[in-house]
């Protein structure tokens, strides 16, 4: 494997992929995402990894779907790129070792929704998190609709989903999105530290342990929900009000 988007290393039974788009804030792409997959299934399928931490290049963790990108896209091509998307998202909801989201800087849209699939979050004090699909017209997708409410009730996720507003590190924490906030410079620290204890624990207990806490929260049903999302968010990006968040997108940027 030879990625362009990401970069991917092993130490001490962590692996770490690391999100590797910084001129863009690590914007996703297809490609990022292939890419994630690919590390994602060496790390499962290498028995000397126990854990692995996920975390961005640069100032961002990601800012979510590439914009520009997507722009132009037709409907077809917006829906292969969603495919991608969500197949990527299972395969971390369903990681059979555990998984810790290391948000520094922002993490918005997919990014932040990426966060949500793992299994443990530490974020920077000053991260910048947050849903903006609503401010753009798009909707949200990576089995968010369910991990946002399981993390911190139906009420304050729609305060989130609805008023697309970020929120901090420290935020995040006091309303339980994430497991913990500490300062930016401590954050890779933190998050090593936690995956050691975590890799220090038997790789077959671990295993189980979270099969058995996805069977109790019902998956089942996740996969309505996704083909849901896909199809939510097909339905926002044909609309002529999505041209136009673009462009406002593109003038705020242009500044």
């Amino acid at each position: 494997m030879d990625p362009e988007c990401i970069i991917y290393d092993k130490n001490e039974g962590i692996a770490f992929i690391r999100l590797n788009r910084p001129k863009v804030l690590n914007a996703m792409n297809k490609q990022l995402w292939m890419e994630f997959q690919e590390a994602l299934e060496d790390a499962g399928n290498d028995a000397e990894i126990k854990a692995v931490i996920i975390t961005g290049e640069g100032r961002a963790f990601s800012t979510g779907a590439d914009l520009k990108e997507s722009k132009n896209r037709t409907l077809e091509a917006y829906r292969d790129y969603l495919e991608t998307l969500q197949e990527a998202s299972r395969k971390i909801i369903r990681f059979e070792k555990p998984t810790i989201a290391a948000i520094n800087g922002y993490a918005l849209g997919s990014g932040y929704e990426l966060t949500l699939a793992c299994d443990i979050r530490i974020a920077a004090e000053d991260a910048q998190i947050g849903s903006p699909e609503a401010r753009v017209t798009s909707s949200v997708t990576g089995g968010a609709f369910r991990l946002v409410q399981d993390l911190i009730g139906p009420g304050k996720a729609k305060e989130l989903l609805f008023t697309a507003e970020n929120i901090d590190g420290k935020e995040a924490e006091r309303i339980g999105l994430v497991n913990r906030a500490v300062p930016a410079e401590k954050l890779m620290d933190t998050a090593r530290e936690m995956a050691g204890k975590i890799a220090a624990n038997s790789a077959f207990s671990l295993k189980m342990i979270k099969k058995g806490l996805q069977m109790a929260r019902g998956e089942v049903s996740l996969e309505a929900l996704m083909d849901y999302e896909i199809e939510a968010c097909l339905a926002c990006v044909s609309t002529k009000e999505r041209q136009n968040s673009l462009q406002k997108f593109e003038e705020r940027e242009r500044g």
